[in-house]
């Protein structure tokens, strides 16, 4: 039998599911604690998968002195991650939590801050990098197929009616969706953002408040240079989630549609006024698990506390995707290219 490892969850929203329906599959996981400000939540989550032994509260601090758990996880809303992960590693807890990290660069480095203080581990939800299509790409780019990286494009164009609060968040496609995007920018290229120059608008038509459409120019370490374009009120024609990918080396180019559909193409031969080219195949590669999205990262983070070892989305690596969303922020509010600093 595993070790047993006790856990509270914080945020008992619809996201939650996710997470405690793979906690109660985890060998030696306990579910100590359900948080939520909505009480009824906490509980309606307790009963729903018969968490029998956890207690509810709407106070994380008097949940975790009462049941001295050893990790937190983090379900709430953006603005209330800071809170919680200071509280939780402030109580000597491992955290994983969701995206974005934080709602401000300056409160993501004081997250990284207290988790390096404490000596814990501090880890980010990135399911998009735990599919296994998006872990064959960015082996075939690893293994030099299409030469040194030198451009990479990304489209995102979906009409999504959310309703609630999104339809009234400023900087919505930024703030809430990009952050994708941008830390599977990272994880495919192996790069790092260095510079950015963003435009943000909202076309005529919008069912948004504020500002859903943007288009950013990334400078990226190794010389890369991405471009990310999205809208969030794109009708018609829409991309899959995972955005539609070109992918230019110095010895050939790769598209990816964000789902099944990737084709690769390599110089065969030069000389003359176009080079010949063969087709290149996507091989099959071992994921050593990372796959299944949330339930992949939880199932490593829980690992890692277990074992020892390092998520692959620990905090000091993940700020510097939320790094390139507040870049492209700042840019698009101030109209000059901003150099990214996590």
């Amino acid at each position: 039998m595993a070790e047993t490892l006790k856990v509270v969850m914080v945020g008992c929203g619809g996201m939650s599911s996710v997470w405690l329906k793979t906690a109660k599959e985890i060998p030696g996981l306990e579910m100590v604690g359900l948080v939520d400000i909505n009480a009824d939540a906490a509980r309606k989550r307790k009963d729903e998968f018969g968490f029998a032994q956890a207690i509810t509260d709407t106070d994380l601090s008097a949940v975790l002195n009462k049941t001295k758990p050893d990790m937190v996880f983090d379900c709430t809303i953006l603005e209330a991650h800071v809170n919680v992960t200071l509280t939780a590693l402030a109580h000597g807890c491992h955290v994983m939590g969701e995206k974005p990290m934080a709602d401000s660069m300056d409160n993501a480095r004081r997250m990284v801050e207290a988790a390096q203080e404490a000596g814990k581990l501090y880890a980010v939800i990135q399911n998009r990098r735990y599919q296994p299509m998006a872990r064959r790409v960015q082996h075939f780019l690893q293994q030099d197929n299409v030469g040194r990286l030198t451009t990479v494009n990304c489209d995102f164009y979906i009409g999504a009616h959310f309703g609630g609060f999104r339809d009234h968040m400023q900087h919505v496609l930024l703030l809430d969706m990009a952050i994708h995007t941008f830390d599977a920018a990272r994880f495919l290229t192996g790069t790092d953002p260095v510079a950015v120059y963003c435009k943000e608008w909202n076309p005529d038509g919008s069912w948004y408040d504020h500002d859903a459409s943007a288009i950013a120019i990334f400078e990226m370490t190794n010389g890369v240079v991405y471009t990310y374009r999205g809208s969030w009120c794109a009708e018609g024609m829409n991309t899959t989630w995972e955005c539609d990918w070109r992918f230019i080396g110095n010895k050939g180019s790769a598209t990816w549609n964000g789902g099944d559909d990737f084709k690769g193409q390599v110089v065969a031969e030069t000389g003359s006024f176009f080079s010949k080219h063969s087709d290149a195949s996507l091989p099959e590669v071992d994921t050593a698990g990372k796959v299944d999205g949330h339930a992949g990262l939880i199932r490593e983070f829980v690992h890692c506390v277990r074992a020892g070892g390092t998520p692959e989305t620990l905090c000091t690596d993940n700020i510097k995707s939320l790094a390139m969303v507040f870049g492209a922020i700042e840019s698009a509010t101030s109209g000059t290219r901003v150099v990214i600093k996590a």
